[in-house]
């Protein structure tokens, strides 16, 4: 079968590239057809269109229209050039995604989805309202109605545990072109139920779906032998720098930190601009992870490594909802410190890990995500037969 898949497919972003490798990949192994439907809506990382400042909300989502356009603008003409020539390599490579591939025409990019079998939204954060846009209708697949393809989510996320009460409103709507459904979170299960009165799937995120990824770390440079800690840092330096601080004193190890574009902070320990083979490459080959991240997260927990996660805090605390759930599944949220704590980032360092638990859970999850998609490709298979495929 034909599969699209719609995410967030051309962000220089590492979770991003990853989780589209990924839920590509699986899709491919099981011996079909998957590409990405080229949408690439502006206000996602380039701001989007300035409205009439007629409220101090709609006055707020232009600054943040203004500060994503400059943002852009700083990325895209004095950004690491490298590092950006790296991204376009890696889905050449492993996304199937020409290197000189440019923002195409958006609505023939949706329009062409009607040649595929089956169409899947996520994974990612594709279901989080943005402060400027909202939601965006075309991540459920709004434009697909009218098209045969069956319509399926796969560990679509919000990006938080909770939406605002006229965000919630809309979901019903949003939700209602979709054959099935399934989240990557225990609290989308909850936004959705109470939209639709039905209980999506709860499965992993795409990189969970793997465990094996020497088909990226074997394409990076061989390993320094010199120990490092990882630190992978988003949103904000707080908690995450004094964690990564006191480990690297501790174990005597230089920080080896990946570029951030959107670090808007003094770097912490020495900056790298690995693409996102190397970076999972970094992880693996790392003494101690540290990270506020959820793909960060996911590759400490996949190549056991010794991790924290050092929560986000004040109003960036609900993103921590994506790694707080993945550690609840595995039974560590010990591991999770939504504040900086000398004595707790001691304590966590000295505590052993139980990784065969670990692996045995990661397993559980890995089954959830493989029945879920092969349901959904089954259920896929009549409509592909009646348009004369399959004789």
């Amino acid at each position: 079968m034909n599969v699209g898949i719609l995410t967030f497919h051309f962000s220089d972003n590492y979770g991003a590239a990853l989780q589209a490798y990924a839920l590509r990949r699986w899709l491919m192994e099981q011996g079909h057809h998957a590409h990405f439907i080229d949408y690439r809506p502006a206000h996602i990382e380039h701001g989007g269109r300035l409205s009439l400042p007629t409220s101090p909300a709609k006055l707020k989502a232009n600054l943040k229209v203004v500060y994503l356009a400059a943002s852009s603008f700083v990325h895209q003409h004095f950004g690491h050039q490298g590092q950006k020539e790296k991204f376009d390599r890696f889905r050449e490579h492993f996304l199937g995604i020409p290197g000189d591939a440019t923002p195409t025409d958006n609505d023939a990019s949706l329009a062409a989805a009607q040649a595929f079998d089956l169409i899947v939204a996520g994974s990612d954060q594709i279901w989080s309202p943005s402060q400027h846009f909202g939601f965006d209708p075309n991540y459920f697949l709004d434009f697909a109605q009218s098209f045969p393809a069956r319509k399926i989510s796969y560990a679509a996320s919000f990006g938080r545990d909770r939406v605002s009460a006229s965000e919630a409103a809309q979901l019903p709507r949003l939700l209602r072109h979709f054959d099935a459904i399934s989240v990557r979170e225990a609290s989308g299960v909850t936004l959705v139920e109470r939209a639709t009165g039905q209980k999506p799937a709860n499965v992993p995120d795409p990189t969970l779906l793997h465990d094996d990824y020497a088909e990226l770390t074997e394409q990076a440079p061989s390993a320094d032998a010199d120990p490092y800690i990882f630190c992978y840092g988003l949103r904000s330096p707080d908690n995450i720098r004094q964690t990564a601080d006191l480990v690297s004193k501790r174990l005597n190890c230089p920080i080896r930190s990946p570029h951030n574009p959107h670090r808007r902070w003094v770097e912490i320990g020495n900056t790298v601009y690995p693409d996102p083979a190397e970076w999972v490459a970094l992880v693996k080959n790392a003494r101690f992870v540290v990270t506020n991240s959820f793909h960060g997260t996911v590759f400490a927990l996949l190549f056991r490594k010794p991790f924290i996660v050092a929560g986000l805090t004040g109003e960036r605390a609900t993103a921590n909802a994506r790694a707080i759930n993945l550690l609840r599944a595995v039974r560590l949220e010990s591991r999770f410190t939504p504040g900086f704590s000398a004595q707790n980032v001691q304590t966590l360092m000295a505590h052993e890990i139980d990784w065969a638990d670990v692996d045995q859970r990661l397993a559980e999850l890995r089954q959830a995500g493989d029945a879920f998609l092969s349901t959904q490709l089954r259920a896929a298979a009549p409509q592909y037969a009646e348009r004369g495929v399959v004789q």
